[in-house]
C-alpha cells in the first residue's frame, strides 16, 4: 500500500505522532505451512522481558502501534497478526490450538525471552487462555483485556448471519472501502484519529478493487464456543484482567466471575470511560495501568 493510502487524515495529537514515528520491524515466522506476520518494536532498554500482544477477533497487530511504542521504553514488544487475519497467511482450518502455536514461535522469533507477558484484546484474549494453558509454565504472565468469559450455563451470543459469510466485499475505491470501516461490536469513539489509522490498515487491494485483510472463515460463528472458562482456571502461569467502565462485553458481574476463575492474588483493573475498544477509547490510560501491572509483578 502507498503512503497516501495509509496517512492520516484526522487531526492527530502529539503522542500519536511521536508513536508512529518510533523504529518498528515488520517479521515473518512460518507454522504449519502458514506465514505468519508480526511486528517488532527492539525497545529502547528492553531490560524487563517481552510482551506478546495479541489482537481482537478480525483486527491485526497495528492496533497496537500507537501504544507498543510506550512499552517499549523497558520491554521487547511484538504485535501479532493471527493466521487469517492482518498480513499473516490463511489456513483451511482455524483453532485456538493452532493460534496458540503461533504466538509461541513469534515469542521464539522475535526474541521475547521466558520472561515474557502475553497480552490479548478481546477475542485475542481467549487465545491467550488458550495459550496459558498449554505453554503457560514457559512465560511470566497472562493478561486478558475485556474478554467475554462466560460461565459453562450462561447464554452465549452467537453472530450467526442470516446467510454464510464465505466471501468479504470487493470495493473499487479506497476511499469508499475506507468509509464502511465499522467497530465490531458497535460503539462510538471519540478519538476519529485511531478509528481512522487501523481502518486504513485493514484493507488490502486485490482484483477489482479493495477489500478487508480477515479471512471471512477465520472467525467462524461460534468462537465463544470452547471452554474458555476451563482454560483459565488452567492457566500456569500468574494472570490478571483490565476491562473497561462501560463495557458491554464485559460488565462488572462479567468481571467479577473472571475474577473468580483467576483467584483471589490475580489483578482486576478497570479503565474509567473505556467501553470495549479500550485501546482506541483511553489508550494512554491502558498504557498506564498495563505498565503499573508489570511493575508490581516484577517486584513480587
Amino acid at each position: 500500500m502507498s503512503a497516501d493510502h495509509l496517512t492520516v487524515r484526522a487531526a492527530t495529537p502529539d503522542w500519536f505522532d511521536w508513536a508512529l514515528d518510533q523504529p518498528r520491524e515488520a517479521r515473518t515466522v512460518e507454522v504449519e505451512g502458514c506465514a505468519i506476520h508480526y511486528l517488532l518494536w527492539p525497545g529502547e532498554a528492553a531490560n524487563r522481558g517481552g510482551l506478546l500482544l495479541v489482537h481482537g477477533g478480525g483486527a491485526h497487530a497495528n492496533w497496537w502501534t500507537p501504544v507498543a511504542p510506550f512499552l517499549a521504553r523497558d520491554y521487547r514488544v511484538a504485535a501479532i497478526d493471527l493466521s487469517g487475519m492482518g498480513d499473516s497467511g490463511r489456513r483451511d482450518r482455524y483453532d485456538s490450538d493452532i493460534r496458540a502455536d503461533e504466538m509461541r514461535a513469534v515469542i521464539a522469533d522475535a526474541g521475547l525471552g521466558g520472561d515474557c507477558t502475553v497480552v490479548g484484546h478481546s477475542f485475542g484474549g481467549f487465545m491467550t487462555t488458550k495459550f496459558g494453558a498449554r505453554y503457560g509454565e514457559e512465560i511470566s504472565g497472562a493478561v486478558i483485556v475485556d474478554t467475554p468469559i462466560f460461565a459453562p450455563d450462561e447464554e452465549r451470543p452467537t453472530f450467526r448471519r442470516k446467510t454464510p459469510m464465505t466471501t468479504t466485499r470487493v470495493y473499487a475505491d479506497f476511499e469508499d472501502a475506507l468509509a464502511r470501516f465499522r467497530l465490531m461490536p458497535a460503539q462510538p469513539c471519540d478519538n476519529d484519529f485511531l478509528v481512522e489509522f487501523i481502518g486504513r490498515h485493514s484493507l488490502c487491494q486485490v482484483e477489482g478493487g479493495w477489500t478487508w485483510k480477515f479471512d471471512p472463515h477465520a472467525m467462524g460463528t461460534r468462537r465463544f464456543g470452547e471452554p474458555f472458562h476451563e482454560y483459565l482456571q488452567a492457566l500456569r502461569c500468574r494472570s490478571a484482567l483490565i476491562f473497561g467502565e462501560t463495557s458491554k462485553l464485559v460488565p462488572r458481574d462479567r468481571a467479577s466471575y473472571i475474577a473468580s476463575l483467576m483467584g483471589s492474588n490475580a489483578p482486576i483493573i478497570e479503565i474509567p470511560r473505556a467501553q470495549h475498544h479500550l485501546l482506541l477509547d483511553q489508550p494512554l490510560a491502558f498504557v498506564a495501568a498495563l505498565r503499573a501491572l508489570l511493575e508490581t509483578w516484577a517486584k513480587g
